[in-house]
């Protein structure tokens, strides 16, 4: 009934840039915030940025200054600009979205950076 979708992701040298978008369909309640999360193989899922419906956003250290999060809250679509990217953030990349019932996760979408 709910689904994310992520896309964007791919293969991109050092200091590239790559945009990701997730795109939610189906009957979703109210939105509390949407979020893009990652995982390296090998390490734990972390959070790489979130966004409240109202705009206010939060990113891990590790990406500030070279990741913006944005959304259309209309369109139920979030937004992960990424830049300056390095070797060290290849990963999958997962969109989520919270809602007041629960969060849903999209199926992920790899995204790795060549040195």
């Amino acid at each position: 009934q709910v689904q994310l979708v992520e896309s964007g992701g791919g293969l991109v040298q050092a200091g590239g840039s790559l945009r990701l978008s997730c795109a939610a369909s189906g009957i979703i309640s109210s939105i509390v915030a949407m979020g893009w999360y990652r995982q390296a193989p090998g390490k734990q899922r972390e959070l790489v940025a979130t966004i409240t419906r109202g705009g206010l956003v939060n990113y891990a250290d590790s990406v500030k200054g070279r990741f913006t999060i944005s959304r259309d809250n209309a369109r139920k679509t979030s937004y992960l600009q990424m830049s300056s990217l390095k070797p060290e953030d290849t990963a999958v990349y997962y969109c989520q979205i919270s809602t007041i019932l629960g969060a849903y996760w999209g199926q992920g979408t790899q995204v790795t950076v060549s040195s």
